[in-house]
């Protein structure tokens, strides 16, 4: 009876559920604070600067945590180091419930260091045990990211309208996919695992570091590249918007619109990968997507909404190859860890510092060419790095 138990928990159906409960909570916990981000200011009293933190802090603790995640994970096991992942996003979730400007800030830090690990540690899992799904594990997961996050922006400002507890519901209430997520995962943890993955490392990867190999570097700046475009779009766009004459209301809706394409780009790069015997074309395509995107918004502004589309297919795209990426690129689920770790690190290093050199561009400049034109140089050198981040080779 045991042994029929655990051949059931682990097939590819329970997993995939496990998956995508824990997909949810990777970035939802984040995207909630925006729209309520003037309650919060209001609460406590903060300046505009101070609460540009909150968009600051995930993200280098995505960066510096990265490594050490690969690390524990290799070191631990990977089931019990995403289990601990998503106690400290729960827990992170619960502290911000407190009405406590200290809960606040320890309960974003907390959170943002358990996703950071979940991060680090997914894609590896899924190489080690269901290689055979890669292209479909990923894009359902990074889909459940993008649409989790959607929805936590979504909703966030209707919550905190239901009661007293304003934006404290907003935000503490994430922690209950969390809890669903920390059951689901409960029969994984006491399966008995074979001693393969857990061994010692294989002999292919033994002595290989990601961050001695050209291969590592392509992929992380690949990785650092979509990241940086991403995120300064989010956090830019809708005072660009608003110069060029659209509405807050308006600018909101299309950048809804960007990250909509994005879901539906994740899947469709999900059955491209899957079909085509490496990642190249797939890798320039969806660059000269993001290029494109952002061209268009610098040169033809009143069309954003095209541009957005275009974009938002790309980014999209974009983050399923580099998530795939980590898994192709390595030869063995603990080699996965470390290009993940080190393409995370890298890559949201430069994504926080993207939209903080974007602002001081356009204050410098005093408009917005000069920052656009930065945004499509970087997008362009992201297509050219794309041939051979993409390739069939291995570390």
């Amino acid at each position: 009876m045991t042994l029929l138990r655990a051949s059931r928990l682990t097939q590819p159906g329970f997993f995939l559920l496990v998956l995508l409960l824990t997909a949810a909570n990777l970035r939802a916990p984040i995207t909630a604070v925006g729209p309520v981000l003037e309650n919060i200011r209001h609460a406590f009293g903060l300046s505009a600067a101070a609460a540009g933190f909150f968009n600051f802090i995930p993200l280098m603790m995505f960066a510096a945590l990265a490594p050490f995640a690969a690390m524990l994970g290799n070191r631990f096991g990977l089931e019990r180091s995403l289990w601990a992942a998503l106690l400290l996003i729960t827990l992170g979730s619960i502290l911000r419930w407190l009405p406590a400007e200290a809960a606040l800030w320890s309960g974003t830090a907390l959170l943002s260091a358990g996703i950071a690990a979940a991060n680090v540690l997914l894609p590896p899992l899924i190489k080690r045990d269901f290689t055979q799904h890669t292209a479909k594990y990923i894009g359902l997961y990074a889909a459940t990211m993008l649409l989790t996050a959607s929805l936590a922006s979504g909703i966030a400002v209707p919550l905190a309208a239901l009661s007293e507890a304003d934006w404290r519901l907003s935000l503490g209430v994430w922690a209950l996919p969390g809890v669903v997520a920390l059951l689901a995962w409960l029969p994984l943890l006491r399966m008995p695992r074979a001693a393969g993955p857990s061994g010692a490392p294989s002999s292919l990867s033994a002595g290989v570091t990601p961050w001695r190999s050209i291969i590592g570097w392509q992929v992380s700046l690949f990785m650092a590249l979509q990241s940086l475009a991403f995120y300064t779009l989010i956090d830019w766009f809708t005072p660009y918007a608003q110069s060029t004459g659209y509405t807050q209301a308006e600018a909101g809706w299309l950048l809804f619109l960007y990250q909509a394409v994005a879901i539906v780009a994740n899947l469709g790069c999900m059955v491209a990968l899957k079909r085509l015997r490496d990642a190249r074309l797939t890798a320039l395509v969806s660059s000269a997507a993001i290029f494109c995107g952002m061209l268009g918004l610098l040169l033809l502004p009143q069309l954003a909404a095209l541009w957005l589309v275009i974009a938002g297919s790309g980014a999209g795209a974009s983050l399923v190859l580099c998530l795939s990426l980590f898994n192709l690129r390595a030869r063995d689920h603990r080699q996965a860890s470390q290009l993940s770790g080190m393409a995370q690190c890298v890559g949201y290093a430069l994504a926080a510092l993207g939209p903080l050199a974007f602002g001081i561009l356009h204050q410098q400049s005093g408009g917005w060419t000069l920052p656009l034109t930065l945004l499509a140089v970087l997008s362009f050198a992201q297509m050219l790095l794309a041939p051979l981040a993409g390739s069939s080779r291995q570390i």
